[in-house]
C-alpha cells in the first residue's frame, strides 16, 4: 500500500480539500451551527436575479472574519444569480444551506461505518490499491474525514467547517455545490451506473461541470464582479493528512478529468453535440441551440467509461467492449454472487482506464509526474501510453468454501496486441516492485512481508491479458484452472455489482 502525506503531494492537489466533498454523503439529522431554509422563488424573475439579488451586486464584507446569517444568505443568492448568468439556466427552486462541524461530519460519515467485506477488500487488493492487511472502509474514511469541505443532497447544501464559531465560506466550494443543485433541478442526479468505471464516468460529467462553471465564474471576479476572496488555509490544517494515493486518484478522476471533458462539450456549442437534441430527462429549459447544448445533451446520454472522460474526443462513439471470463474454478473455490433472490447471479466489476492508471501510478510503474500534460483547469493528467489502449475489463472475485480466503480473475481487453503487451509488461513491473519471485514463466509469488502477499499469474492472449490472483500458487489452479470444476461457462458483465465508493444520486 503506497501512502503519502498531503503536505508533500498536495502541492499538486490542494483541491482535494475543496472539492472532494460531493462524494461523501452523511445520513441522518444534522446539528447545524447555521441553517438557511429555502424560500419560494419568483417564477417570472429575469435570469440572473435571485431574491432581489443580482450578479452585479457588491457587498462590503470581510469573509475572513466570519459571516453573519444575513451575510451568508446574501452571498448565497448572489452566487446563484451569477451561476444563472454563466450557465444560462435558471434555478427553479431555492437551495437550503447548513453549516456543520467537521467532528459531526466524521461521526456521520457512512463510508467508515461498516466493514466493506471480503468481496470489496479483494477487489481493491487485486488492483494493488488497498493491501490485504487493511480494511477498505478504513482507508475511505481516513481519506474523507479531514478533507471534505461540503456536499449537496436533495435540495440542500452542507458546508463543513473546522471552526464552528466563525463561519467562513470558500467561494469555489459554494459555487460547486450550487451547480449540483442546478443540475438536480434541470437534469436530475439519480445515477444508473453500477461499476466503478461507469460511476467515475458519470461523475466526470456531473463533477466536471461543477468544477468547470466555477472556473468561468472566477474569470469574471476582479473585473466584472466583486467576489469573496479564496480562503487561505493554515498550514497543517488538513494538509498533513496521510492518504492512500491509489484510492485517492481513482476517486478523484471525475474531478481531475471531468472539467476538460465538459469544456470539450461546451466548446462544441450547439453544433456537433453528443445528441442533436437535449437527452431524455433533461429539462426543456436547457436549450438545444445554446452554447451549452452539448453539455445539456450529455445528461441524457451520459458517458459510460472513464476512457471517454480521459479522452473526450472518444465520446460518445467509442464504447467499452464486453469482456467475458470463463468460470474454470475447482470444487474448493467459487465466485461471489449477489445473494438474496438472485443468489446465483454472479458479481462482476469493471475497473476502467482511470482507476487502472491510478493503481499503476501509485505503485510507481508509470514514470512521470501526475501533472505532466495537465492544464490549469485540470492539473492532473490520467492519459498514459500504458493505459490509453484500454478497451474493457471484467473482474470476478472468488472465495473458498469458508470464505476465509479470496482470489480473483481479472481479464482486460486492449485495442491492439501491442497495447496488451505494453500493459502485460507494466503489470509484471508492478509485481517486481512488490519483490515478487517469478516461479514459472507466467506465475509470481509476492512474499509474506508485502501487504499484497500471494500468487499472481499473468497471461497474454493477443488483445487480452488475464491476471489470476490467489493466496498461494496452488490456489491459482483451483481458482481458474480447476480440473474438477464444472464445464466452463462464460461470465459476461451484463449486470454489475456496486463495489467501492459510489457517488450518491444527489451529487
Amino acid at each position: 500500500m503506497r501512502r503519502f502525506t498531503l503536505f508533500v503531494v498536495l502541492a499538486l492537489v490542494t483541491v482535494l480539500a475543496v472539492l472532494a466533498g460531493c462524494l461523501a454523503l452523511p445520513t441522518g439529522d444534522t446539528d447545524s451551527s447555521i441553517t438557511l431554509e429555502p424560500k419560494p422563488l419568483d417564477s417570472d424573475r429575469p435570469l440572473g436575479e435571485v431574491d432581489d439579488y443580482t450578479a452585479n451586486d457588491t457587498f462590503d464584507l470581510d469573509s475572513s472574519e466570519g459571516l453573519t446569517t444575513a451575510e451568508l444568505e446574501a452571498v448565497k443568492y448572489r452566487s446563484m444569480a451569477r451561476i444563472e448568468v454563466v450557465r444560462g439556466l435558471q434555478f427553479q427552486e431555492d437551495v437550503g444551506l447548513e453549516i456543520v462541524s467537521r467532528d459531526q461530519y466524521r461521526e456521520e460519515n457512512p463510508w467508515a461505518r461498516d466493514a466493506a467485506g471480503p468481496y470489496t477488500n479483494e477487489l481493491w487488493r487485486a488492483g494493488f490499491v488497498v493491501d490485504g492487511e487493511t480494511e477498505f472502509s478504513d482507508e475511505l474514511g481516513e481519506l474523507y474525514g479531514g478533507s471534505v469541505q461540503g456536499y449537496y443532497s436533495s435540495g440542500r447544501i452542507v458546508l463543513v467547517t473546522d471552526e464552528v464559531d466563525s463561519v467562513t465560506v470558500d467561494r469555489d466550494t459554494l459555487v460547486h455545490e450550487l451547480v449540483h443543485a442546478l443540475q438536480d433541478q434541470h437534469f436530475g442526479l439519480a445515477r444508473s451506473a453500477t461499476t466503478i468505471d461507469e460511476q467515475r464516468a458519470e461523475s466526470g460529467l456531473v463533477e466536471g461541470e461543477a468544477n468547470y462553471v466555477p472556473s468561468l465564474y472566477d474569470q469574471r471576479c476582479g473585473t466584472t464582479w466583486e467576489c469573496l476572496p479564496h480562503l487561505e488555509r493554515e498550514p497543517g490544517v488538513g494538509s498533513q493528512q496521510s492518504f492512500n494515493v491509489g484510492l485517492y486518484l481513482s476517486i478523484y478522476a471525475p474531478y481531475a478529468e471531468g472539467p476538460t471533458f465538459v469544456q470539450h462539450l461546451h466548446e462544441r456549442g450547439g453544433h456537433g453535440s453528443a445528441n442533436e437534441s437535449v437527452g431524455e430527462g433533461a429539462n426543456a429549459n436547457a436549450s438545444e441551440t445554446s452554447e451549452w447544448a452539448a453539455v445539456d445533451a450529455a445528461f441524457g446520454d451520459r458517458p459510460t467509461s472513464t476512457e471517454q472522460i480521459v479522452h473526450p474526443e472518444r465520446y460518445p462513439d467509442v464504447q467499452p467492449v464486453d469482456v467475458s471470463v470463463e468460470d474454470r474454478s475447482g470444487s474448493e473455490w467459487e465466485p461471489f454472487t449477489k445473494g438474496g433472490e438472485n443468489g446465483g447471479e454472479l458479481r462482476t466489476e469493471t475497473v476502467g482506464e482511470a482507476t487502472l492508471f491510478a493503481t499503476l501510478f501509485a505503485n510507481g510503474v508509470l514514470d512521470r509526474s501526475i501533472t505532466a500534460g495537465g492544464t490549469e483547469l485540470s492539473p492532473y493528467n490520467y492519459s498514459h501510453p500504458v493505459t490509453d489502449g484500454w478497451a474493457g475489463d471484467t473482474l470476478v472475485v472468488y472465495h473458498d468454501g469458508d470464505e476465509d480466503r479470496t482470489g480473483h480473475v481479472w481479464r482486460l481487453a486492449w485495442k491492439s496486441e501491442g497495447d496488451a503487451t505494453q500493459f502485460e509488461d507494466a503489470y509484471r513491473d508492478l509485481l517486481e516492485r512488490h519483490d515478487a519471485e517469478q516461479v514459472s514463466e507466467d506465475t509470481y509469488r509476492v512474499p509474506d512481508e508485502s501487504g499484497f502477499a500471494g500468487a499472481y499469474r499473468v497471461t497474454n492472449e493477443g488483445e487480452h491479458v488475464t491476471v489470476v490472483g490467489g493466496p498461494t500458487v496452488d490456489a491459482l489452479e483451483e481458482i481458474h484452472d480447476g480440473e474438477t470444476g464444472p464445464a466452463p461457462s462464460a461470465i459476461t458483465p451484463i449486470e454489475h455489482s456496486t463495489s467501492g465508493p459510489t457517488v450518491p444520486a444527489t451529487g
